[in-house]
């Protein structure tokens, strides 16, 4: 197998770790081994197929991670995974206390970053999802009585869209919200947004 080349910022960011620099090391040796192009983005080293991100090494106080661009779209076979919170759609990361345990899954590790580079290769995307706005009851009865208010609530930018549902749903009281539908319907079929003049 041919040799990778080594990115200089990468040498030089080991160099100047201190925390998880074995365990840096022994990711980097695994990644290398899986035809990845060594690079440096945000401060970090990064691994890539044709210049899109697969992978990349991070350390923080708790643990170091390898965190995978597109990790939602993996199998995950081994239930390793981590979503670091609910709003992070695609990447995923794998999470290391010491560089014992980097070695114990060294043969899984080469798995799942050869099948992130598969995906990468085969140019999937990972869709994001769209959390369902819950309308309020009194906001449904407007767009089923009045004429044209759905299609023009519809018409508007899901941005817009959930502006208005938080807006309609937030009073404690049904005639409140009922009031604010009603004030809020002239700039809906002008196709404005809330806060638009």
């Amino acid at each position: 197998m041919e040799e990778r080349e080594l990115n200089p910022k990468v040498d030089e960011f080991l160099a100047k770790a201190k925390t998880w620099k074995e365990e840096y090391k022994k990711l980097r040796t695994i990644i290398l081994d899986c035809e990845l192009t060594e690079d440096f983005k945000w401060m970090h080293p990064c691994y890539t197929l044709n210049s899109k991100n697969v992978v990349l090494m991070h350390g923080f106080n708790d643990y170091v991670a390898l965190l995978f661009h597109k990790g939602a779209l993996l199998k995950d076979e081994h239930g390793i995974l981590i979503q670091q919170t609910e709003n992070v759609q695609s990447a995923r990361q794998i999470r290391f206390t010491n560089v014992q345990e980097i070695v114990e899954l060294e043969p899984i590790l080469k798995a799942y970053v050869k099948e992130a580079t598969e995906v990468e290769r085969a140019g999937m995307k990972v869709v994001k999802e769209k959390k369902d706005l819950v309308y309020p009851e009194e906001f449904k009865a407007k767009l089923d009585e009045v004429p044209g208010l759905k299609e023009a609530f519809e018409a508007l930018t899901p941005g817009r869209q959930r502006m208005y549902v938080i807006h309609f749903s937030s009073p404690k009281q049904s005639k409140t919200r009922t009031s604010r539908v009603e004030k809020c319907m002239p700039k809906i079929f002008e196709g404005k947004g809330i806060n638009d003049r």
